[in-house]
């Protein structure tokens, strides 16, 4: 199974796999609940391996990676996380 940073690389630069529509699953600790953002609002910085930046409604947010619990392609999940 490839790693979320693995498929996050993978929409970004392999351009027939990267068309369409992504959402990704953000586990929210204070809802007790996943929550899905377009992948538009991730910021992924060069250097930072551990964790991306969420933007919502004019606010940044420092988010580790392995809060993401899934990733869907056009409404399909495409990657889920194993139970830890």
């Amino acid at each position: 199974m490839e790693t979320i940073q693995q498929l996050l690389n993978r929409i970004r630069w392999d351009e027939e796999f990267g068309q369409g529509d992504f959402e990704v699953g953000i586990y929210d600790r204070i809802e007790d609940s996943v929550e899905f953002q377009p992948l538009e609002n991730l910021h992924m910085e060069k250097g930072h391996h551990f964790s991306f930046t969420l933007c919502i409604d004019s606010k940044e947010l420092t988010i580790p990676y392995h809060r993401i619990r899934e990733v869907h392609k056009n409404g399909e999940c495409i990657w889920k996380r194993n139970r830890m």
